[in-house]
């Protein structure tokens, strides 16, 4: 019986991430590299040239050529966030499905006119949040909605931080309103944010508090920030910080009734071939020395023979093998949580520019 053909994936645009992409449809089992495209034919022949792309793949000196190319299934979209909606709705109308960078547009209503187009013409999208894809990403949520061992949600706080350089924090198109004009909080922030509701299990805040100290460039572009959230029932909480100006580092710690969970490297493991995480139940101190743990926080490693972002290429390529092979429909769970994340997103922004107030996110 003959196996369905590898999904045949264009990249639009040779941002630096369009490299590791790349390599990650190189290494996807069900996924091939059809085409690159750039503005200019000639950088696009050096990206295709220096990432090793196959003899096969077509070379497109516009975004444009790509759109009309029949051989290529879907579209990596690693461009500027604020070229997203436009070059995502034309894809779509042209009947390709969208792998599509984080943050998935300027602002959620933006978002909604990418989805839409999506939905008129069957395409699948999901966005580039790669950490969702690792296996340990499972194995996390098996702890968290376990009661017996974690018990009820109280609080969660992640962060990612990175000091960037000179170069970076004067050219990169992260810096520049014009081209990703949300920064810290569109780019690291998105992480935290994903982290925060995939605790809550999806569920969105109900309240969006920014902290006061919000550090922007001379642009008034984004470098660091923090916010609260808040969720009114059960009186759960969390917080995020993510920052240009910080020390590396990729945190999660969720604390529930009976257990706490933590992740020290949750967007980009220390090793590209397993991932760790601890988790602790029923922790208590010795009584009545006081002078060690009961029960002590455990290590646990998962094991991965893809990287994670091939586990997401090969995920996105298994969605659209289904839409064109079998004429399934496509999978609306990752718009729906890309549009939650972007809500965030939004509110986290809309507190800092209204002095720190608190956001309703009630009917959004």
């Amino acid at each position: 019986m003959a196996t369905d053909m590898p999904i045949r994936i264009g990249v639009m645009g040779c941002a630096e991430i369009a490299r590791k992409v790349s390599r990650a449809i190189h290494l996807a089992p069900n996924a091939t590299i059809a085409a690159i495209a750039s503005r200019s034919m000639e950088k696009a022949k050096l990206f295709a040239t220096s990432n090793g792309y196959p003899q096969s793949a077509k070379v497109h000196g516009s975004y444009e050529s790509i759109l009309e190319d029949s051989e290529v299934d879907a579209l990596y979209i690693p461009l500027p966030t604020s070229l997203h909606a436009k070059w995502a709705i034309r894809a779509a109308e042209k009947g390709k499905h969208i792998l599509l960078e984080k943050p998935v547009a300027m602002n959620v209503a933006e978002f909604d006119k990418i989805v839409a187009a999506c939905e008129i013409n069957g395409v699948q999208i999901m966005d580039g949040t790669m950490w969702a894809h690792h296996p340990r990403t499972d194995k996390l949520k098996e702890f968290l909605f376990d009661s017996d061992r974690f018990g009820q949600l109280k609080n969660v706080h992640s962060c990612f931080t990175v000091a960037a350089n000179k170069d970076f924090l004067e050219n990169s198109i992260r810096a520049k309103p014009d081209l990703d004009g949300l920064g810290a909080l569109g780019d690291a922030g998105w992480y935290t944010i994903r982290a925060t509701l995939l605790v809550n299990n999806f569920e969105l805040p109900k309240t969006v508090t920014a902290f006061p100290g919000t550090f922007r460039n001379k642009l008034g572009v984004n470098l660091s920030c923090g916010a609260s959230m808040t969720w009114e029932e059960d009186k759960r909480t969390a917080t995020i910080y993510c920052s240009y100006l910080a020390n590396l580092t990729m945190e999660i710690t969720a604390i529930g009734t009976k257990g706490t969970l933590r992740v020290h490297d949750f967007v980009i493991p220390f090793q590209e071939t397993e991932a760790s995480f601890t988790t602790c139940t029923n922790a208590w101190i010795n009584k009545p020395a006081a002078t060690a743990w009961v029960n002590p926080p455990a290590e646990h490693t998962v094991k991965t023979e893809l990287p994670q972002e091939a586990c997401m290429v090969s995920e996105f390529a298994r969605l659209v093998g289904e839409i064109k092979n079998k004429g399934a429909k496509p999978d609306l769970f990752w718009p729906s949580i890309s549009r939650k994340t972007q809500l965030v997103v939004d509110a986290v922004k809309e507190s800092i520019d209204n002095n720190y107030q608190q956001i309703s996110l009630s009917g959004r």
